[in-house]
């Protein structure tokens, strides 16, 4: 009787999800630290009030800097690391949602939803597609 051949290692994946994954966690850095350092700088560009609390803003720049930190360590390889795209999609899924219901109830000004587009939706697809990619990948292992 042989032994069992081990079996083979899937593919690498597409050069492209790294990329966004890389792209998505300098994106996060960048927005993040300028929350940080430059509290009032998003709401001075948006014509918004500025906040009663910097501090919280400046939270919310320190966790959207620690994504990307996330983001930059699934670039190295976005289907092992599929847990760290699932947080970031699940996050930039919900993130909207709050802001359209803050928005509707006036809590939110309306011209604050710009940032939703680069900070959320235009990574709604690459994240899915690596996210079923790494379904299938799982799927096919025995």
């Amino acid at each position: 009787m042989h032994p069992p051949h081990p079996s083979p290692a899937p593919p690498p994946p597409p050069r492209w999800m790294s990329r966004v994954l890389a792209a998505a966690g300098v994106y996060n850095l960048l927005w993040g630290a300028s929350a940080v350092l430059l509290p009032d700088f998003w709401f001075r560009l948006g014509e918004m009030p500025l906040p009663n609390y910097p501090s919280l803003w400046q939270c919310i720049g320190m966790i959207v800097g620690v994504y990307g930190v996330g983001y930059l360590c699934a670039a190295r390889d976005p289907l092992r690391h599929w847990p760290i795209t699932l947080v970031g999609l699940l996050g930039k899924v919900f993130g909207p949602i709050g802001y359209l219901d803050a928005a509707l109830k006036g809590a939110l000004p309306w011209r604050a939803g710009w940032t939703i587009v680069t900070n959320d939706l235009i990574w709604w697809v690459p994240f899915a597609l690596i996210l079923l990619a790494a379904r299938r990948v799982a799927k096919a292992l025995p």
